[in-house]
């Protein structure tokens, strides 16, 4: 009995450092990814020929990290690297399936950036950031929100934008006084 106590104490505890070596690793990953955006958002910067001034931070969302992590796992199962899948899915459908959504809010906006054959959040932070288009998504302020994965050097960093309704157009929302007129979000229905 005293055999078994022990094994389940060394079992719990070998899970334990497993889960906790994880844990720190995923916080790092997430901390370093958002202090190498947020430091640029934070001074502005040159997009190619043209300067994006400062832009407020961006915050993690990991339904967004969800939607990155599903389209690397995708890139890599299937082998190819575009925004659009194998079997016709886009940005859009990643990132609304895992749970970011639109409805509700009063704005919303999304945004993409990959990248392949990096081997550190450096090396694909720097590369996004000296790329203009990459770098324009970095700079948007429409984008509040981030999450990002890498899948077997396929790397995926989606953003998002939502603004909600304030308090009062909330309830002239409610009272009927304020009406919402829904628009088409391509390839989605309302």
């Amino acid at each position: 009995m005293r055999k078994l106590i022990v094994k389940v104490i060394f079992t719990l505890t070998v899970l334990f450092t497993s889960y906790s070596a994880h844990a720190q690793s995923d916080r790092q990953f997430k901390a370093e990814f958002l202090n190498r955006i947020n430091s640029t958002r934070q001074k502005g910067c040159n997009c190619g020929a043209r300067y994006m001034p400062p832009a407020p931070p961006i915050t993690w969302n990991n339904d967004l990290e969800d939607a990155a992590a599903e389209h690397a796992k995708d890139m890599a199962k299937r082998n190819y690297f575009d925004q659009i899948s194998k079997d016709g899915r886009s940005m859009g459908d990643w990132i609304l399936n895992a749970g970011y959504t639109y409805k509700g809010f009063k704005s919303y906006a999304i945004g993409e950036n990959i990248a392949s054959g990096q081997e550190s959040i450096g090396e694909v932070m720097d590369g996004w950031f000296k790329s203009e288009g990459h770098c324009l998504n970095l700079m948007n302020p429409d984008f509040r929100e981030v999450g990002a994965a890498m899948y077997k050097n396929y790397w995926v960093q989606d953003f998002g934008g939502r603004e909600s309704f304030s308090a009062e157009q909330q309830k002239l929302i409610k009272s009927g006084k304020y009406r919402l007129v829904q628009k088409k979000i391509a390839g989605h229905d309302n």
